[in-house]
């Protein structure tokens, strides 16, 4: 069973920094991929980044030169550096992973992040 567990979340104001971290269960080189989603109220839960096993990274186009995505194999965590955060940026932001050989995703408990006018 693999558990995510995100933190770093918050409340900053606009322009400002966040950094999240995603850790995991078991070493990361267990999988395919391991991504950041948010989801604001009212809003479905989208793509923010994600990091592909070979070191493969993608980001959504509204957090493209602000957000970075970057993985610690040593520590099994994933992180997001979120800076010129706006206000649009608020919402509950959730790691998602896939294992090698499996079909399912496993998501942790997400993070609040509140961008502040």
């Amino acid at each position: 069973q693999v558990q995510l567990v995100e933190s770093g979340g918050g409340l900053v104001q606009a322009g400002g920094s966040l950094r999240l971290s995603c850790a995991a269960s078991g070493s990361i080189f267990s999988f395919n991929f391991m991504a950041w989603y948010r989801q604001a109220p009212g809003k479905q839960r989208e793509l923010v980044a994600q990091i592909i096993h070979g070191g493969t990274i993608q980001y959504a186009d509204f957090v493209k030169g602000r957000f970075t995505i970057s993985r610690d194999d040593a520590k099994n965590t994933v992180a997001l550096q979120m800076n010129s955060l706006k206000p649009e940026d608020t919402a509950v932001y959730y790691c998602k992973a896939r294992r090698f050989g499996e079909l399912r995703d496993y998501w942790g408990q997400g993070t609040q992040v509140t961008v502040s006018s």
